[in-house]
């Protein structure tokens, strides 16, 4: 590393960064300012061209960091593709895509798609007909177009392999191996990743040239994060335990993490059965199902997030005040990447573990790894159960039109804040897709809210719209 690079990654302020004029005004407008460890440490090293592994847990910076990287050596002149990142979930594509748009916002005319499995192909076949700069993606999707011909990687001058492990985690061994077979050698590879696994050394000394590791924030400050464990007397007994928690803390956001599918839903169906709002994410699901489900969490109008670490992947959870792990996870590291969904960006959360009987040889493997004694607390008393589970400020229309009618989310916003009445206080997240809308409202207003909808008009024209959450 020259003395220059390792000296801008001591720096923790974007202004040392040798980036083109547009992206650092674009980055001060978003309210960047200062670097995470984990910005700070790779952007110099692939500012000047190297090949990087990143590992650094959930909510570190790291998309922001490759963002960056790309977009400083992306020609918009030059209308081909030049970077693909590659993730291994849908969400966390979108999630990732809509990230690079922010970031380029300053540069003119910068083209970024999003490619995956679970949509029709046609639409996107005939985007990349018009060109892009940038192609964000799940591999079983690009391999697909690339064996119809429909995308070309020839002109590809960055590869970036986001949450790595979890591809491999997923059966996608071989697609990877297709898609790096046609691209150029030379370029210039990004590899980050929460965790890391053996499996992933052959691919970085395959796919990299000389990387650089950085490896930061994969432990939990103290500070930010407490974690609390119990013990449960057997497996039977963990449903009464994790009532016993979310009515005694009684978080406004949690995810509850189970191991294996079949668990996610019996926890969710469960939860609801006894009052709570849960909604449940695992790998059996309809994608239009899975985008509802993270649309209903992001807004706010469901409370409970019950998932397998897989689905949980990657997701973009702000705020989230708490993580129950309903099983400890098999090994340590996941633990951490699971601990590490509360607590984001200076905030606190907490996180509670229940301990089985065959669980406690794995809690002493924490134990050992960690250097520390975890003590088990006693779960709270049996009294908690009468409580009224709580319920979320939020519900949630959906609206039939979406990008392709014109609809933008400040027609919403004035439709509900107009006619209806209704303060702007009470209006939350909007998300506006290719033909339908989800607005959050306030729950004491949704009726109102919904009838408004219904009789009102959107850009002149009348639309149906439905509540989608309880």
């Amino acid at each position: 590393m020259s003395n220059d690079a390792s000296s801008a990654a001591r720096s923790t302020d974007f202004a040392t960064l040798t980036l083109p004029p547009e992206l650092a005004d674009n980055l001060a407008t978003l309210g960047y300012h200062v670097m995470t460890p984990i910005q700070a440490e790779s952007l110099p090293l692939m500012l000047a061209g190297r090949d990087v592994i990143g590992r650094g847990r959930t909510g570190s910076g790291k998309t922001a960091a490759f963002g960056l990287g790309l977009l400083a050596r992306l020609d918009v002149k030059r209308f081909c593709v030049q970077t693909l990142v590659l993730c291994p979930t849908r969400e966390l594509a979108d999630q990732v895509g809509e990230e690079i748009r922010r970031l380029a916002r300053g540069l003119h005319n910068v083209k970024v798609l999003t490619l995956c499995g679970g949509v029709p192909i046609g639409p996107q076949r005939e985007s990349l007909y018009h060109g892009a700069h940038i192609i964000v993606g799940t591999p079983g999707r690009i391999d697909d177009h690339l064996r119809r011909g429909s995308l070309s990687l020839d002109a590809l001058e960055v590869l970036v392999l986001d949450e790595a492990d979890r591809m491999l985690d997923m059966g996608f061994q071989d697609a990877l191996d297709a898609i790096i077979e046609v691209m150029p050698r030379r370029r210039q590879t990004l590899l980050f990743s929460a965790t890391w696994s053996e499996a992933l050394a052959p691919v970085a000394a395959r796919v990299m040239q000389d990387p650089v590791t950085i490896e930061v924030d994969t432990d939990h400050d103290e500070q930010s994060i407490r974690q609390h464990f119990y013990g449960v007397e057997s497996d039977g007994a963990r449903l009464d335990a994790l009532r016993r928690l979310l009515l005694k803390f009684r978080p406004s956001s949690s995810v509850v993490f189970c191991n294996t599918r079949r668990d996610v839903q019996m926890v969710s169906d469960a939860l609801n059965d006894h009052g709570f709002d849960a909604v449940a994410l695992h790998g059996d699901m309809e994608q239009r199902d899975r985008d509802r489900t993270l649309i209903l969490l992001a807004n706010g109008s469901v409370s409970i997030l019950v998932a397998t670490d897989v689905a949980a992947r990657g997701l973009d959870i702000e705020a989230l005040d708490a993580v129950f792990n309903y099983q400890l996870a098999h090994d340590m590291e996941t633990h951490v990447h699971r601990v590490g969904r509360t607590g984001r960006a200076g905030g606190q959360g907490t996180a509670h573990s229940l301990v089985g009987e065959r669980e406690r040889g794995r809690l002493s493997l924490y134990e050992t790894q960690q250097d520390e004694t975890i003590t088990l607390e006693p779960l709270p008393a049996s009294s908690v159960l009468e409580r009224t589970p709580f319920r979320p400020m939020m519900a949630t229309l959906m609206i039939d039109a979406g990008k392709k009618q014109k609809i933008r989310p400040g027609d919403i916003v004035g439709a509900l804040t107009g006619e209806a009445g209704i303060d702007a206080a009470q209006v939350g997240k909007i998300k506006v897709l290719e033909r339908n809308a989800w607005v959050a409202v306030h729950r004491d207003v949704a009726d109102v809210a919904l009838t408004h909808l219904n009789n009102g008009r959107l850009k002149g024209r009348s639309f149906r719209a439905r509540r989608v959450s309880r």
